[in-house]
């Protein structure tokens, strides 16, 4: 029997070049990686909630979270060669997946800190229909795609047909805040994403994600605000 049907992991690296130590650094009154633990650790859909790391600086923020639901919360020493710059997510998905015995696994990173727990359990209640899942926000922007001739090409829209902002769904945009799979389909897919991909469409605030210090100054107003 799978010891855990669905499993928070958060990959939390030391090495950030941009923002150095940017997991732990405060933003909005707490770590950065607190607010990711909020939103997962508050679900009950989740039976445990891990941090992937290969800092030991993170690990004792980490162990410093004294909020309610902490006993979720558990540290997976991340492999040397999944913590290099190159590494992929997919390769720190597989890393864990060796180390824990679980059912399914929701991805979530540190860098996209709007995730609630109220997003969390609606991918999950999303996932029991599809073979895996992402977050979106919808976007009413029009997109346009560069040729090879240096013209470009409208992408999801027509310029015959250009609807009113208000007359048009938009188009879905990936936010990076949470994906969701089981373990056998990222064995079998490779990827973090396999096969019918459903998506939970998250509050527009959601778009952003820190990369750099004006993300961070954003993200935090976003935060302040929501506070």
């Amino acid at each position: 029997m799978v010891k855990y049907d669905y499993v928070v992991m958060i990959p939390a690296r030391g090495g950030s070049k941009s923002i150095p130590l940017k997991n732990i650094k405060d933003i909005a009154g707490q770590p950065l990686i607190y607010w990711s633990l909020d939103a997962a650790v508050n679900s009950k859909k989740v039976d445990k909630v891990f941090v992937s790391t290969d800092s030991e600086k993170i690990k004792q923020v980490v162990l410093a979270y004294n909020k309610p639901n902490k006993e979720k919360i558990k540290i997976i020493d991340r492999s040397p060669e999944c913590s290099i710059d190159t590494a992929s997510t997919e390769s720190v998905m597989f890393d864990f997946s060796e180390k824990v015995d679980y059912k399914n696994m929701v991805l979530i990173q540190c860098t996209n800190p709007m995730v609630t727990t109220k997003d969390i359990d609606g991918a999950i209640n999303v996932h029991k229909d599809y073979d895996s899942v992402l977050s979106t926000v919808v976007q009413k922007r029009f997109y346009w795609n560069l040729q090879e001739d240096g013209t470009i090409k409208e992408i999801g829209h027509s310029i015959k047909k250009r609807p009113r902002r208000q007359e048009w769904n938009g188009v879905l945009a990936e936010n990076g805040s949470i994906y969701i799979i089981s373990k056998e389909n990222l064995y079998k897919g490779k990827c973090r994403l396999y096969g019918r991909i459903g998506t939970y469409v998250m509050d527009d605030s959601s778009y952003y994600e820190i990369d750099e210090d004006t993300d961070w100054i954003i993200i935090e107003n976003l935060l302040l605000n929501r506070k």
